[in-house]
């Protein structure tokens, strides 16, 4: 096994309600010579997303004068670097560690580029050993906090007292396209925020070694499903990262999620009724809907979910690992209370980690 030993999310400073990050972001969205009827569309889009406020990587308002994608990456590098650290920083203190005892260190990110990878570029700048283990992850979009915790576990599962960490950095605000009157575009500018986290897992030799409050990673399960590539992604060119995002999304939650935590938990055997605590991305309010549905829960087991997104929105990778951290700071479950982890992404996919209190 493995144990969560901490999770810590990190915000960029710029912090600004829904509405004024819509009437901001018209006309880069929709520009200038827009009709009426695309204004509308936008605040009605914009306004059903569950979003509340944001946090930018940027003020607001230099989002008009931003330049292409290169301009974009340029500043993704330094601010992802900064989230990065902090994050990191802040969670392995919270573990109770030195930065030193860290022996595997994951990134993950799917808003930008970087090589050397922000793993790499991480390491001197936090102090960590020459010798750690690096693993650069890019690609997983939404899913991959929950995935980049499933991986550690397989990592440090066979390795008792090894201490693994898995940074998520996204700064979706830097994808937006402009001139974008697509539906896709004015969905992911009116859901999508900018953060980071970490998490730092231990491999555990037994049930005894678990800090109080911390949770057990029992195992973990991943589903990728058929001809459903075209759901979620990213089309890449010369204006960066054009979002690809089907509205067919909720229906394939109803049609596979409820059969594939059942089926996992069976193998435990757990059924959903054993499970008191979820850790579940905040997609969007008819994703979560269809996670409910799926897996017949009130709004109450999803709720730290559902004020993670009307708070900060959807934070891609870095979502879940926020909304855990809520989860071991506020709920603290029973010695031998079951949770699941879970989120969906690009690949179509999903990505369940089954924790035991």
């Amino acid at each position: 096994m493995s144990v969560l030993l901490a999770a810590r999310g990190v915000l960029p400073p710029h912090t600004y309600p829904q509405q004024r990050i819509t009437e901001e972001l018209a006309d880069v969205l929709l520009g200038p010579d827009a009709a009426p009827a695309d204004h509308a569309l936008l605040r009605k889009v914009h306004a059903s997303a569950g979003v509340r406020t944001r946090h930018l990587v940027l003020p607001v308002e230099a989002y008009r004068d931003l330049g292409g994608f290169t301009a974009s990456n340029d500043v993704f590098v330094e601010a992802a670097l900064d989230l990065a650290e902090r994050a990191v920083r802040e969670a392995v203190a919270a573990a109770g560690l030195r930065l030193r005892d860290v022996d595997v260190l994951m990134s993950t990110t799917v808003t930008g580029v970087a090589v050397p990878s922000l793993d790499a570029r991480l390491v001197h700048r936090l102090g960590l050993r020459e010798d750690v283990r690096r693993l650069p992850v890019f690609g997983l979009g939404c899913v991959a906090g929950a995935a980049g915790v499933a991986r550690l576990h397989d990592t440090v599962r066979g390795e008792p007292g090894a201490v693994a960490v898995l940074v998520a950095v996204e700064l979706c605000s830097l994808t937006f396209q402009r001139d974008d009157t697509s539906r896709a575009n004015l969905v992911a500018s009116g859901l999508f925020g900018d953060g980071a986290a970490a998490v730092v897992l231990r491999g555990s030799g037994g049930d005894d070694d678990a800090p109080p409050g911390a949770p057990r990673v029992l195992a973990t399960r991943s589903r990728l499903y058929p001809d459903t590539e075209r759901t979620m992604g990213w089309d890449i060119g010369a204006s960066g990262f054009r979002i690809v995002l089907d509205p067919g999304v909720p229906d394939l939650v109803r049609a596979h999620l409820g059969a594939d935590v059942k089926g996992f938990l069976a193998d435990h055997d757990l059924d959903v009724a054993d499970v008191s605590t979820y850790v579940a991305h905040p997609g969007g309010p008819k994703v979560l809907l269809a996670v409910q549905e799926a897996l017949g829960l009130d709004d109450d087991a999803l709720a730290l979910t559902w004020r993670s997104l009307a708070q900060v929105g959807n934070l891609s990778s870095v979502s879940v690992l926020q909304v855990l951290e809520a989860t071991l700071a506020e709920r603290t479950p029973p010695p031998g209370s079951t949770g699941l982890l879970l989120a969906m992404g690009p690949g179509f996919c999903a990505e369940l980690v089954l924790l035991r209190w």
